[in-house]
Formats: C-alpha cells, sequence, structure tokens
C-alpha cells in the first residue's frame, strides 16, 4: 500500500497531507476550434436551431454561398487573432409575466464561431458542474430534471424554491469570468476571441 502522499491517520483528519490535483492547462485549443471536424458540426447545430437574421440580415439558408466565398479569410483572421465579432441585433421578446426580455442576436456567422468554441470548451468545463445542473449540458435535460424532482420527493423533500435573476448574464463580471476561464485555458488567441464576444454589443 502506498502511503507517499499521505501520512497514517486513523481518522482521516488534519494528517492527511494529500494534495488536490491541479486541473489541465488546454493550450492550443484554435487549432480544435477551427478544425474543419468541428466547424462542420457547430453549422450543422446552428442550422437545426434555425434563429433570426443578426445585423447584417443574413439568413440561415444565405450561410453556405457565403462560407463557400468568405470562410478562408475568415479562418486566417482567426488563426491570427484578428477576428473581430460583429455587434448583435437587439430585440425585446414578450415574458409571460407581461415584461419583455431583452435579447441579442449574433450574425450567423458568429453564431458558427461561437457553437465552435462550445464544443471545445464543453468538454474542459462541463464535469467541474452541479450534479443539479440540468440546462444547456451535454446528455441533460428537461426530462432528467423531471426524474430528479421525483427522487427528490420519495427521498422526503418538500419544499421547492423558484429563483429567477434579473439581468444576470448583464451584471457578470467579465473580469472575473475571464480570469476563470484562463484558469483551464491558456490559448490566448482563444481567451482574446471570448473576451471579444463578451464585449460585442
Amino acid at each position: 500500500m502506498d502511503h507517499s502522499n499521505s501520512t497514517m491517520n486513523p481518522t482521516g483528519g488534519a494528517g492527511d497531507r494529500r494534495v488536490a490535483a491541479q486541473p489541465a492547462l488546454h493550450e492550443d485549443l484554435m487549432e480544435a476550434v477551427l478544425s474543419p471536424a468541428n466547424m462542420k458540426q457547430a453549422w450543422r447545430r446552428v442550422k437545426s436551431n434555425r434563429g433570426a437574421p443578426g445585423i447584417d440580415a443574413m439568413r440561415i439558408e444565405d450561410f453556405p454561398a457565403y462560407a463557400r466565398e468568405q470562410w478562408a479569410a475568415i479562418r486566417q483572421s482567426l488563426n491570427d487573432g484578428r477576428y473581430h465579432p460583429q455587434p448583435v441585433r437587439r430585440v425585446s421578446i414578450p415574458k409571460p409575466d407581461g415584461g419583455e426580455r431583452a435579447l441579442g442576436i449574433p450574425n450567423v456567422v458568429d453564431r458558427v464561431i461561437q457553437q465552435a468554441i462550445a464544443q471545445v470548451m464543453m468538454p474542459i468545463f462541463d464535469p467541474g458542474f452541479s450534479e443539479s445542473s440540468y440546462g444547456f449540458r451535454p446528455k441533460r435535460c428537461a426530462h432528467g430534471a423531471l426524474k430528479q424532482v421525483k427522487a427528490d420527493l420519495q427521498a422526503g423533500y418538500r419544499i421547492a424554491v423558484d429563483l429567477d435573476l434579473a439581468k444576470f448574464f448583464d451584471n457578470v463580471d467579465h473580469d472575473i469570468l475571464m480570469a476563470r476561464v484562463a484558469r483551464r485555458i491558456s490559448d490566448k488567441r482563444l481567451l482574446a476571441l471570448i473576451g471579444r464576444y463578451l464585449r460585442a454589443d
């Protein structure tokens, strides 16, 4: 039995000197983001989600022809760290309670790039997310959340709290967010691109 990382302590208390493993620092992720397979997958996802045009008025069905002409230049600018996202189109949609929810709609090109980034980053960050989180995560959905609620009821829980943080994403401190992302990602091109997307308005 190997005790090289801890002292003998039958209680597992203060004598335990084991050090938690530091998360791996991921480098050169832009290559993975821009890989043909990842970009094709991103385009399929954006296409299936449909969505309204962004500020440039490009429709989903117009993207393939545009990409055939422009993607090489866009890819090069992304690879060189020169790419700048276009501003989002601001719209308001009615809320069930009678108010309005403000939305920012990126253009199709930026939606594809954002999806490509998400596909590379999700396997890095998802394992650290809460087990109670079901929204917008791979292999998790509303049906899974309902099963969890059922299990909680069977376990004897009887109180539920419904919270809606007003304008939460509008108030996220981008410097703190990027500092946390940089703990796991060291690709400066990708970090700079994410920062530009956060500031796009």
